[in-house]
């Protein structure tokens, strides 16, 4: 027998038995004729769902749908939910993802194509199939020519928080001293700081999760004079987008080169493997998820050849300074 419906409240319901299994809940519709179709369509996915597998009825709403309920992020989801809207997701193929991407993305650069649409879709996907509601995919990124990051100094910081306000000073100080992205820096709250003892509990926006950054008698100056206003964080800004202008005049106005407010992580991490701090301690301290990422993206083998000299000379083998940790043979796991 078909699904039965019912009105309670302002919306129906239906209640009934699909092969053999109790099944009940709201049909989201006012109208009748609008819950009798959904009940319909609901039995109907049931059933094919019963007999062929989950990954027959699997679409990519419902996907998207079950990794929200996960409490993963909804960054970059938006375009590409739509473009795929009831698609089935055993019929996206990696193939399918990569042109959703040109087409979604038709002018973007290939690191756009991929952040944006290849990486949330697999992601999407790949959570689904980890609760056995479909197949894995692997997807194969574009090609990225990948640019020089150019890192900011303490030079470069103290010069810019010369001529920049107060906030924006400060900003630059924190994200140099504690390797926080923006987004995280932006995210924090006067309660998660604490001046007397240089901390601060940092949100990771990438890992979930949080750790305590030491501040720099630097950070702790800059950042205590500024003023505290009521609901706001210590850098004033709600997003990059709104501090990027401002930031990119105080770099005129000091006469630096226009680095983005990432250089200042760059920096944290090219600083201290210069200075002979081990990768996985960068890693840890700037929340990098592993210590092979560090490797990949700041690991440079020095190109002086007299570094040789340093096994035979103590003097030289001193120098700590001078060693590029990324120098040394690490393991990653």
């Amino acid at each position: 027998m078909p699904l039965k419906i019912y009105k309670r409240g302002k919306v129906y319901h239906f209640r009934g038995t699909i092969a053999g299994k109790r099944e009940r809940g709201s049909t989201g519709h006012a109208s009748r004729e609008d819950a009798l179709a959904f009940a319909a369509d609901y039995e109907a996915k049931v059933r094919k769902c019963r007999a062929d597998g989950p990954q027959a009825v699997l679409t990519f709403e419902d996907a998207v749908l079950n990794y929200l309920a996960a409490e993963k992020t909804d960054r970059f989801l938006a375009k590409p939910r739509a473009y795929f809207k009831k698609a089935l997701v055993k019929d996206i193929s990696a193939g399918v993802i990569r042109q959703a991407a040109i087409d979604l993305y038709p002018h973007a650069a290939a690191a756009t194509r991929n952040r944006q649409v290849i990486i949330p879709v697999q992601a999407v996907i790949n959570h689904c199939a980890e609760l056995q509601l479909c197949a894995p995919v692997r997807v194969k990124r574009f090609p990225v020519d990948k640019k020089e990051k150019r890192p900011v100094t303490a030079d470069w910081v103290r010069t810019f928080a010369n001529k920049a306000p107060p906030h924006l000073a400060a900003l630059a100080f924190f994200m140099f001293g504690t390797g926080a992205r923006i987004s995280e820096a932006l995210r924090l709250r006067w309660e998660d700081v604490n001046l007397q003892a240089g901390t601060a509990l940092l949100k990771q926006t990438k890992q979930r999760s949080e750790r305590i950054a030491r501040l720099h008698p630097e950070v702790v100056g800059a950042m205590a004079a500024l003023h505290r206003y009521p609901g706001r964080g210590p850098f004033f800004y709600l997003n990059r987008s709104a501090g990027i202008k401002a930031w990119r005049t105080a770099c005129r106005r000091a006469g630096v080169e226009m680095l983005s407010f990432h250089s200042c992580r760059h920096g944290f991490a090219t600083t201290l493997l210069q200075r002979g701090v081990d990768i996985v301690t960068v890693a840890k301290r700037g929340g990098w998820k592993t210590p092979r990422h560090v490797f990949e993206t700041y690991g440079h083998a020095s190109e002086d050849a007299a570094v040789v000299d340093r096994l035979f000379d103590p003097q030289l083998t001193q120098e700590k300074n001078e060693i590029p940790a990324t120098s040394r043979k690490i393991k990653t796991n």
